[in-house]
This record gives structure tokens, C-alpha cells and sequence, in this order.
């Protein structure tokens, strides 16, 4: 799968012969970043609709069941755990004809190239380890952040938190299945940049 703004998956040239790859699936880059955005509000809504449906069906109040924060941690769940399978995907089909991962830090190089690049158009701007597992990404211009609009304040940086926690979910699948476990938190300091801690232990091999 490519990412494509405008480029049409079938072309046909001059002769009307097709110039392009039958196989070849493209994905307009638009509505991908729609799509990243309209994540967590799908999720909040999401926790609603099940807690609400939970709360009738054992007779209770639903105003009472789910808190704010409750509500927040719901949709975190949510959004974690898709980023996790669609993490573990895109490694499982992007990364079978490379050679082996060597060690951690070649397969956070992937992440931060590779993955990055394949999900997000571009490569993650900085990247420090401790050299002891834990490694920090900064994306100074984080692309579901470019759509957004930019109010100043901690508020603006509030809201804009629940949209890390995809690619919070993203990067532990990744990391999973190049056999590495891995913790993941992330933050926003200043729109629309964002960073990546990420806490790995390499799992024991079988």
C-alpha cells in the first residue's frame, strides 16, 4: 500500500495501454490524515455507547456510570490497542524481505525510517538512546498536529494529547513483532511537534 495525494492507481497512456501495477493499492493522503483525526473522537464516542448500553441494561443511570476521566481511559484503551495491531501489521507485511533485526537500536531505526515514513510521509527528526534500552523519537512536525488548529495555552496542548495515543499503540505492535517489548508515552510541549519515549526489554528467545 502507498500513499498517494493524487497519483490514481491505473493510468492509461497514449496507446490506452496500462501503465501502471494492477497490484498496487494507493490511499489518498487526505483522507488518511481525516482519518487519524476523527480517531479519537470515534473512540471517546465509542466508550459512551458501550457504557451506556452496560448501564440500561443493568438498569442504572447512564449519566452516573462513566466519569470524565473514566471516559478518558476508555478511549486511551481503545486507541492504544488499535495502534498495537495496526503496528504489528505494517511490520509483518513491510519488513519480511528485510534480513534479521540485529539489535534494538536497528529495529528503532526502521521504526524512526521506515514505518515512519511509510505511515506518517516522513522520518522521525531526532533520535537519542541511553544506549540501555530506552530511546527517545521527536517528530517536530507531527502530521495529525498539521491540521489543527494552533490556539496557544496549555489547553490547546491538553486537547491535542489524545491524538498520541494511536501511534503510542503503533509503536508497541511495531516493536512487538520484531520481538522486542516495549512501554511507550508520549507528549506535546509546543504544537505541532511531538515526542516518544519508549522503554524496551527484549523478550527472551524461545
Amino acid at each position: 500500500m502507498s500513499i498517494d495525494s493524487v497519483r490514481p492507481a491505473i493510468t492509461s497512456g497514449g496507446t490506452g495501454s496500462l501503465s501502471s501495477d494492477l497490484q498496487q493499492t494507493y490511499l489518498s493522503s487526505s483522507c488518511f490524515d481525516f482519518l487519524l483525526i476523527e480517531l479519537v473522537p470515534m473512540a471517546y464516542r465509542l466508550a459512551v455507547d458501550v457504557s451506556t448500553s452496560s448501564a440500561v441494561a443493568a438498569g442504572l443511570n447512564p449519566e452516573e456510570v462513566l466519569d470524565e476521566e473514566e471516559r478518558r481511559e476508555a478511549a486511551f484503551y481503545k486507541l492504544d490497542l488499535l495502534g498495537y495491531r495496526v503496528g504489528q501489521g505494517l511490520v509483518e507485511r513491510f519488513s519480511r524481505d528485510r534480513p534479521r533485526f540485529t539489535d534494538g537500536l536497528d529495529a528503532i531505526k526502521f521504526l524512526c525510517k521506515d514505518l515512519w515514513t511509510l505511515v506518517f510521509r516522513k522520518q522521525i527528526d531526532n533520535l537519542k538512546t541511553n544506549h540501555r534500552g530506552v530511546y527517545v523519537l521527536t517528530d517536530n512536525s507531527f502530521r495529525p498536529f498539521s491540521r489543527m488548529s494552533m490556539e496557544s495555552g496549555g489547553l490547546a496542548l491538553q486537547r491535542a494529547q489524545p491524538f498520541l495515543w494511536f501511534p503510542c499503540g503503533l509503536i508497541r505492535g511495531a516493536l512487538s513483532s520484531m520481538n522486542i517489548n516495549a512501554t511507550v508515552q508520549a507528549e506535546t510541549s509546543e504544537l505541532p511537534g511531538a515526542t516518544f519515549q519508549i522503554k524496551t526489554v527484549v523478550n527472551a528467545k524461545s
